[in-house]
């Protein structure tokens, strides 16, 4: 997949992964966005290390999708709690 793909794909799974964990960030959408983007390339990695699979075979299969929300939900947890801490010191 071209690296339009993985935009379109990192967005699309930031959006997924919002919805499945609502709430306020301090971002708002651009950080969303680019949480997503990072997120499905983190998702991609992951399953390839983690289970030896190829979970990135193309733009329409379902373990591309998992893989990227997956991804994306675990940065935005990260995310949310190292602002979380920065935002409890001050």
């Amino acid at each position: 997949m071209g690296i339009i793909a993985w935009i379109l794909i990192g967005l699309l799974a930031g959006i997924i992964a919002k919805l499945l964990l609502p709430g306020k960030d301090p971002g708002g959408i651009i950080i969303t966005m680019l949480i997503g983007i990072a997120g499905g390339l983190l998702g991609g990695w992951l399953g390839k290390i983690i289970f030896g699979v190829d979970s990135i075979d193309g733009f329409f299969d379902l373990s591309t999708w998992i893989a990227a929300i997956i991804g994306s939900l675990i940065l935005l947890i990260l995310y949310r709690l190292l602002t979380r801490a920065r935002h409890s010191r001050s």
